[in-house]
């Protein structure tokens, strides 16, 4: 599956949807998201159920400060509407494949009992 641009029109739609949503955060001058992107695409298509979002930073710097995003390439995983994962970094395959894998693992209501334990 090809990657999808996310913008401030479709961010919320596609990252708050049941599933998984990866999120890379890029761009174009940075050497290490051009670096990563290939990874990612192939990641991508290894993984139909998964949507893989890339959000320009440069073009969509209202999301990128939304999420307070300092550094890039940052990894962003969303499941079923919940930011379970955010970290600056290049990922090789092998971490991203990791980070799918338990991001598929979670027990998602064991994670809303926990967000719920934290904001009460």
């Amino acid at each position: 599956m090809a990657t999808v641009a996310l913008t401030a029109e479709n961010f919320d739609e596609v990252t708050g949807k049941d599933g998984i949503v990866l999120v890379d955060f890029w761009a174009s001058w940075c050497g290490p998201c051009v670096r990563f992107a290939p990874t990612y695409e192939r990641s991508s298509e290894k993984h139909p159920s998964i949507t893989f979002g890339k959000v320009d930073t440069e073009a969509e710097q209202t999301i990128a400060a939304k999420f307070d995003i300092r550094s890039i390439p940052t990894i962003m995983a969303v499941r079923d509407g919940v930011i379970v994962f955010s970290q600056p970094g290049a990922l090789p395959e092998s971490a991203l494949e990791s980070l799918i894998e338990q991001v598929e693992g979670l027990d998602m209501d064991d994670v809303r009992k926990q967000l719920a334990a934290q904001n009460s």
